[in-house]
């Protein structure tokens, strides 16, 4: 399956990509599978959206698919079929903290 993967901007400039990222994930298409081909594509995004030992999702980034928080999601629940059919984009968000 075909998925597009959105990026923020310091990880597109670490990438050396511009635009969406395109990766062929086989089904069935989960956060942990698209993490996994997305790191195996551009290995220099190696550890920076989840951590290398645990596999968590970082705590400053955030993920979302059709309008929808998928931060929290189990690794291995499916994503939105729009998303696995490479409709919609899968957002990989930076997240800002401060106070």
């Amino acid at each position: 399956m075909t998925i597009r993967v959105v990026l923020p901007s310091p990880l597109r400039d670490l990438a050396r990509v511009s635009g969406e990222v395109v990766l062929s994930v086989s089904a069935p298409v989960t956060q942990r599978r698209l993490i996994d081909a997305l790191e195996a594509a551009y290995p220099m995004l190696r550890g920076t959206v989840r951590d290398p030992v645990t596999g968590r999702r970082r705590a400053l980034v955030r993920f979302y698919a059709c309008s929808e928080d998928h931060s929290n999601d189990e690794p291995d629940a499916l994503l939105p079929e729009s998303v696995a059919q490479g409709k919609e984009p899968y957002l990989v968000v930076g997240a800002i903290a401060g106070g």
